[in-house]
């Protein structure tokens, strides 16, 4: 039986969407799956029992050692353990012209110091095991199409896809792979509303909506092992490829599209 571990957190507006996708996609290839949840024990139970082979783990990513421990446990009782999925993010706001200290704190933590931590650990305490072992890291097609908007939150995506890179290198000689999966417009966000979010998310190079379904097979694609480490994909209907000067959520509202680069 492989193993999966899933970093998802209630706080990013509509994770539950994305998780329950990359869950069922995971259980229909035979996978156990461990959702990991912060306050929401009853959504991740109730999405768990939907699955075959599924259990849930609590903890807060911002408590370090609460965060290590867990990893620590789920790998010596699975010692199938083959992939981990970094997803958890906070989406909170603060502006180019005036970093809020506090929004970018958190958005270091969560977005880019947890997860560069569980993937160390994960690395580590699995080593020796037999079969290929992935770490994917979801990070942001604002990675490439950045604009000035959500910049804490931008900032700490831009610092875990750096640790792609990194850790793939020091990791090279061992059956080991490290993977960026660079979402773009899936779900709604911040405050937009339903017309908003419908134009939105066709804005990008294929003018379609990008399905959550899309993203958790791109997911359990890399879970495989196919691709060299240190790569990335980007699941945005070529998003990533265009120059937008602002946020979508703001770009609807003005009736402006951005262009390709």
């Amino acid at each position: 039986m492989s193993h999966r571990f899933s970093a998802i957190r209630a706080a990013w507006a509509g994770s539950t969407v994305l998780a329950a996708a990359a869950a069922f996609g995971f259980a229909a290839a035979g996978w156990h799956t461990v959702i990991h949840y912060k306050s929401s024990a009853a959504d991740a139970e109730a999405l768990a029992a939907t699955l075959p082979s599924a259990e849930t783990i609590g903890f807060d990513l911002a408590d370090d050692e609460a965060a290590l421990a867990a990893v620590t446990a789920l790998a010596a009782r699975l010692p199938g353990w083959h992939c981990l999925v970094n997803s958890a993010s906070v989406f909170d706001y603060d502006a180019v012209t005036g970093l809020d200290p506090a929004t970018n704190r958190m958005a270091m933590q969560i977005n880019a110091l947890a997860p560069a931590r569980l993937a160390q650990g994960f690395i580590a305490l699995t080593a020796g095991q037999a079969g290929v072992r992935s770490v994917i890291n979801v990070t942001d097609m604002k990675i490439e199409n950045t604009n000035p908007d959500f910049f804490s939150y931008t900032m700490s995506k831009h610092a875990l896809a750096a640790t792609i890179g990194m850790l793939a290198k020091g990791n090279w000689n061992g059956d080991v792979r490290v993977y960026g999966l660079a979402p773009g417009a899936v779900l709604a966000s911040h405050d937009q509303r339903e017309e908003e979010t419908e134009i939105s998310h066709r804005m990008n190079l294929l003018a379609r909506k990008t399905g959550p379904d899309e993203i958790a097979d791109a997911a359990l694609f890399l879970a495989g092992g196919a691709l060299a480490s240190g790569q990335s994909l980007f699941i945005d209907s070529g998003q990533h490829l265009m120059n937008q000067p602002r946020d979508v959520i703001w770009l609807a509202r003005e009736g402006a599209q951005g262009e390709p680069a």
